[in-house]
């Protein structure tokens, strides 16, 4: 997790992220305390968390680094191309470093010197991974280029899926994990929202082919962040589902039920960040990597 200095919503993005909302006021230390208080409380219950600080002031996206960066187990860390130029400056390479030390890393596999070709793939936002069936699952966008997905897919023995989604607007969903989740046993997705009915029931037959209870979400809690949760192991090996507040809210009670029987739900409360257009996942950074 990075703590930001100076987060606000990011006018660059502000462009094809429909997600985003103006901010009325300067909301840069609520969002340092949110990300402070959301580390807070996966430490508690078990996770383990390694928090950055932000450097300098000239990065408003800084607090969401699972675009620039996703590790995988056999050791192995890609680095990501990004889309506006003012998130580029958020690769870090101390933070690549502490991986080295921290766990086993084989290999760094850096695809950010495609962006002069005009080629972004923005990490875990571009791509929902699913580690176990090796499937990825991308949103075509600016940010999601159908080539490089291909080429992160063969490299890392990934099939990739890729599909066009919308909004009710009609206006391309910019990342993939705002729409979508998937855990050990449960999906959730906004199924209507992908384009064309032949490939939205293609989509749910894959997952459910996986074994996995498809929850399918509504345009409105797609809008409320419900699909962007990540699942992540606590103390002990316990399932949780870490979603924000605005997204478990927006869940019905049948919905909540279903996550329950599969794990225990985590909300917390990230509402500052949610005005830059995303949520509690796309501030996490998960770590596949064999500790030393």
């Amino acid at each position: 997790m990075i703590r930001p200095h100076r987060f606000r919503p990011n006018p660059q993005t502000a462009a094809d992220n429909t997600f985003q909302r103006p901010a009325d006021h300067d909301v840069s230390r609520e969002a340092y305390d949110v990300c402070t208080q959301v580390a807070e409380r996966l430490t508690e219950a078990g996770v383990r968390v390694h928090v950055f600080e932000d450097e300098g002031d000239a990065h408003p996206d800084s607090v969401f680094p699972n675009n620039w960066f996703s590790t995988h187990a056999g050791g192995r860390v890609a680095v990501y191309p990004m889309y506006t130029p003012n998130r580029r400056g958020e690769r870090r390479a101390d933070i690549i470093e502490m991986l080295k030390a921290q766990y086993r890393v084989q290999e760094v596999i850096d695809y950010s010197g495609l962006e002069p070709d005009d080629l972004f793939l923005e990490g875990t936002g571009a791509m929902v991974l699913d580690h176990v069936s090796r499937i990825a699952y991308a949103v075509r966008s600016n940010r999601c280029d159908p080539v490089l997905v291909e080429r992160f897919c063969t490299v890392f023995g990934y099939e990739p899926v890729v599909f066009d989604a919308v909004d009710p607007d009609g206006v391309p969903i910019y990342h993939t994990n705002v729409m979508m989740c998937i855990g050990t046993d449960i999906a959730l997705i906004g199924l209507d929202a992908i384009v064309g009915d032949a490939r939205r029931d293609e989509i749910a037959r894959r997952i459910r082919e996986t074994g996995r209870t498809l929850i399918e979400l509504t345009a409105q809690q797609v809008a409320s962040f419900a699909g962007n949760a990540l699942e992540l192991r606590g103390r002990g090996g316990e399932r949780m589902l870490v979603i924000s507040e605005t997204g478990y809210r927006s869940l019905t009670d049948e919905q909540v039920q279903t996550l329950s029987a599969s794990c225990r739900i985590v909300p917390v409360d990230v509402a500052p960040i949610e005005l830059a257009g995303g949520s509690v996942r796309c501030m996490l950074a998960g770590i596949h990597l064999d500790a030393r």
